[in-house]
């Protein structure tokens, strides 16, 4: 029985959803998060990419991050929040957001091992 693969009923993507004030994770996405005390947010312009990275208390990483890098994450049973209105305003200004027209984007994200974050790629979404 070694050598099966159990698929599951559905394929779980993971999705954030941008909204005016926050990125909200979907569970799928928020697996990757869960142990996280705070996050970095970081974005690559050239790419659209925006990296989420989590920091977990007793991470030598926290004592050496400035307290203006560190993002509040809250985690829920079936989803994440990270809530930052300046970041997405930025987000909003680089892709041409216009949350008076709709009030949420939905975007594939990826976790991606040689950062160590979860990265939301702007390219593929609902806009």
């Amino acid at each position: 029985m070694k050598n099966f693969e159990w698929i599951s009923r559905k394929k779980v993507d993971e999705i954030a959803t941008i909204y005016d004030s926050n990125i909200t994770l979907n569970k799928s996405a928020t697996t990757y998060l869960e142990k996280a005390y705070i996050v970095l947010l970081g974005i690559d312009k050239e790419r659209k990419l925006i990296a989420i990275k989590p920091i977990r208390k007793g991470d030598t990483e926290l004592e050496y991050t400035p307290k203006e890098q560190r993002h509040n994450i809250t985690i829920k049973s079936s989803y994440s929040r990270i809530s930052n209105k300046r970041f997405i305003e930025e987000i909003a200004e680089m892709i041409d957001l216009n949350f008076e027209n709709n009030n949420y984007y939905k975007f594939s994200c990826y976790w991606s091992d040689s950062d160590q974050s979860l990265i939301i790629d702007l390219n593929k979404g609902e806009k």
